[in-house]
């Protein structure tokens, strides 16, 4: 009885999203752990057959961090961007798109789905230009930083993703983009997947990290917010709420929500089967920005 009622409250929301368009950026340690990725995996999976249609953007900085290593490179950070010259340029594509997208692929494939592996460079869905970064010196003088073949998504045309929806295909996306200068460059994964839910105009945006959601205490578990409407952001934002890697996290949100996305919802990648707990459940789990 107890699982003929999980599918009875699960009903209503599979009834009320069959057909809508749910962006995920996948990240952290569900990309790390085997085990966590088959669930993420069958979840995707168990989304489209009841007809959602998933995009998953992934990213993967800890596999370039490592394949940087074997190689004996130095990774150096700006702000949380990976300053990136030509040499690791063509690491993190090898990484991204040559291992792990091809990776995410097999699996969902050999799992029984149909997914098919894009990067930003396809059909020109992310047309980004070289980042600019300014910071302040010890004197408190402004200086240019050159963060290398970073880039700053200028355009988006997701004519490839929406046409491998309607097919019936599961995109998958790694955060490349081209630019209008014939080079390649390397993008922040959450703003890349950020970028393309408000482009699609998506019912709703998932974001997997390694923490339970947007708590008022980072320290304690139980201090989480379950329901931020956007207009409250600013104010959190000044009152220091959003803490470290959270706060690019919520910017995306922010800036996808006004693109025309739906709802965006923070959740915790190490639990397993987080997406079908936040999107088939009366309780949810995580955070959601609406």
């Amino acid at each position: 009885m107890d699982k003929a009622n999980i599918l009875i409250e699960a009903l209503p929301y599979i009834q009320k999203f069959s057909g809508s368009t749910v962006v995920i950026k996948y990240g952290g340690h569900a990309m790390i752990d085997q085990e966590l990725k088959e669930k993420v995996m069958l979840d995707i999976l168990l989304l489209h057959t009841v007809g959602i249609r998933p995009v998953i953007v992934h990213g993967g900085g800890p596999e370039i961090n490592t394949m940087l290593k074997r190689v004996g490179k130095e990774s150096t950070f700006v702000r949380g961007l990976r300053v990136t010259d030509k040499e690791t340029m063509e690491i993190a594509a090898m990484v991204l798109v040559g291992k792990l997208n091809t990776e995410i692929v097999s699996m969902l494939n050999s799992f029984g789905g149909k997914a098919v592996g894009l990067n930003g460079q396809d059909a020109k869905l992310l047309v980004a230009e070289k980042k600019p970064m300014q910071l302040a010196n010890e004197q408190g003088l402004v200086e240019e930083i050159d963060l290398g073949y970073v880039g700053e998504i200028k355009r988006v045309t997701p004519g490839i993703i929406t046409s491998l929806l309607d097919q019936g295909y599961i995109p998958i996306i790694s955060p490349l983009a081209g630019g209008d200068d014939g080079e390649s460059y390397n993008v922040n994964a959450d703003t890349a997947a950020g970028t393309i839910a408000g482009s699609l105009k998506a019912d709703k945006f998932l974001l997997l990290t390694d923490v339970k959601g947007i708590m008022k205490d980072i320290n304690d578990p139980e201090s989480l917010i379950s329901v931020i409407p956007k207009e409250d952001v600013p104010a959190m934002m000044t009152e220091g709420i959003f803490k470290g890697g959270m706060i690019p996290k919520v910017e995306c949100a922010v800036n996808a929500l006004e693109q025309g996305t739906g709802t965006v919802h923070i959740l915790d990648g190490r639990q397993p089967h987080a997406i079908l707990l936040e999107l088939f459940t009366d309780g949810g789990i995580g955070t959601m920005i609406k």
